[in-house]
């Protein structure tokens, strides 16, 4: 039963709720600022009827800080990758830095909406996807813990970002890639000037599509010299480039997990790096820990991911190649090449690990617009010299 106080000119009720099974204190509703004591009956009645049919909700004065510290450790305890729960905490963190010390069932739909409104003019698309998305997860698991009574997230939509001229003009340049000439020459420099693992580094990558945490990853017991293929089942993950602090995860995706045939070339040079890499963990048997890693640094730890690009930009350099290649470059590259070899979309699709067919669609659009450009160009070439 509700009981009345006056406070000065206007008056307030409250209603006890029992006992708090884990804090054993007093449960009680309470509102003030009632005009009269028969508004604040009013309110108390309608209070006690949703008492009474279960669906009174008390929300939470939690600071929103404290809750998404909290759900991020349930989050992590779900099964899903550590770089997951660093992404969400990082995305969390656009939301804590404004609404931290405030309450969590005060934050209304207009405010999250504000909130994104301006995160959105500072962002990328892909990176306000998950921002927004974090934000989901987060007042989704408040509104059904009952903390609060509406979730501001619900049927927002992320606004359409207009692109700008600039930002139209450097999506041609996302996906980068080399051309056979410059890949050639590129090899052939990492052979002759490369530093050790070098040339093998860059070969498979290029002769693969492997993501480099796959194929910093690799272990002897993934390639199959008598089938000729690389298994693909782990990346390496190892966000502070710190040699014994990284750990081995589960692909990317699904698809992810796959064989990958390769040619004699590359067998034979895996074959020669096993032999090379044997005398040195008998050279440094006293440091070295053998976990079997293909690429491996010469105390047996997995190569630093820090290592492979300080290492491409020094060959880059030399090549005078002034493409903003990376690592990654040379999955585009492979995939360019084989387009230009015919090989099917569903095949580049397998070899590269994509489970969705559209991830190789969108690569192959880009990469047959690049090729239709260079046929023009050399269509107008010859018919230049025709003509002449």
């Amino acid at each position: 039963m509700a009981k009345f106080k006056q406070r000065g000119k206007t008056w307030s009720y409250h209603i006890y709720l029992g006992i708090d099974p884990l804090t054993k204190k007093r449960k009680e509703i309470s509102k003030g600022g009632f005009k009269t004591k028969k508004e604040a009956q009013a309110a108390a009645r309608l209070v006690e009827l949703a008492k009474d049919n279960g669906t009174l909700i008390k929300e939470s004065d939690m600071p929103f800080e404290q809750f998404a510290q909290d759900w991020l450790k349930t989050y992590g305890r779900s099964g899903v990758k550590i770089s997951s729960v660093r992404a969400r905490e990082k995305e969390m963190k656009h939301f804590i830095s404004v609404w931290g010390p405030y309450p969590i069932s005060r934050i209304t739909k207009k405010m999250y909406e504000e909130r994104i409104l301006e995160l959105n003019e500072k962002y990328s698309h892909n990176y306000m996807d998950g921002i927004h998305a974090c934000g989901r997860m987060i007042f989704r698991k408040a509104f059904d813990q009952g903390l609060i009574k509406i979730n501001p997230t619900a049927d927002f939509r992320m606004p359409k970002k207009q692109q700008s001229v600039e930002e139209l003009e450097n999506e041609e340049d996302n996906i980068v890639f080399l051309e056979k000439g410059e890949l050639a020459h590129f090899l052939n420099l990492s052979y002759k000037d490369g530093l050790e693992m070098d040339h093998l580094v860059f070969m498979v990558l290029s002769y693969t599509g492997l993501r480099i945490g796959e194929l910093l990853a690799l272990k002897w017991v993934d390639f199959n010299e008598r089938q000729g293929t690389i298994r693909v089942t782990k990346t390496l993950y190892n966000p502070n480039n710190h040699f014994e602090k990284y750990q081995l995860l589960t692909p990317k995706t699904k698809g992810s997990v796959r064989a990958i045939k390769i040619d004699e070339m590359l067998i034979n040079l895996l074959k020669k790096h096993r032999l090379k890499q044997n005398e040195i963990k008998i050279k440094n048997r006293l440091v070295y820990q053998d976990n079997g890693f293909i690429f491996a640094r010469r105390d047996g730890h997995p190569q630093l991911r820090k290592v492979v690009e300080t290492r491409l930009k020094r060959l880059l350099k030399k090549a005078e190649i002034e493409k903003n290649i990376t690592p990654h470059s040379f999955r585009h590259t492979h995939t360019s090449l084989l387009i230009e070899a015919g090989v099917g979309i569903k095949e580049i699709q397998q070899r590269l690990g994509h489970t969705d067919i559209n991830t190789t669609m969108n690569i192959y659009a880009h990469m047959t617009v690049n090729m239709e450009e260079k046929a023009s160009q050399q269509f107008s070439k010859l018919m230049k010299d025709l003509l002449l």
